[in-house]
């Protein structure tokens, strides 16, 4: 079977570069196959799934909305970090190194 590849040619953010730079050395795929995996995975989502489950990913707020995001999340990490040092854990997240390898 001959597959028939086509170039494409896109600007992205330079943070999404950085990330796509990331994981491709932490995992040892080619950027060309996590781009085609990432976006024949986004088609398929978008085809099977009802529309108002889609959460884009980035969002965009005004400026009174974002203050008040700032100020939730500001909450939140207050609440954890006085509630830290009553467990056992270290820090707020998991340890990114002990995630399983793909």
């Amino acid at each position: 079977m001959v597959t028939i590849e086509t170039q494409i040619s896109a600007y992205i953010s330079r943070s999404t570069k950085e990330l796509v730079e990331l994981y491709t050395e932490a995992h040892g795929v080619k950027k060309g196959h996590l781009i085609e995996e990432a976006l024949l995975h986004h088609l398929q989502a978008l085809r099977e799934l009802p529309a108002d489950i889609i959460i884009p990913p980035r969002l965009i707020v005004d400026e009174e909305t974002a203050k008040s995001i700032q100020e939730r999340v500001k909450n939140v990490i207050e609440r954890l970090t006085a509630w830290l040092p009553l467990t056992n854990a270290t820090s707020l997240g998991p340890d990114p190194k002990s995630r399983p390898s793909r």
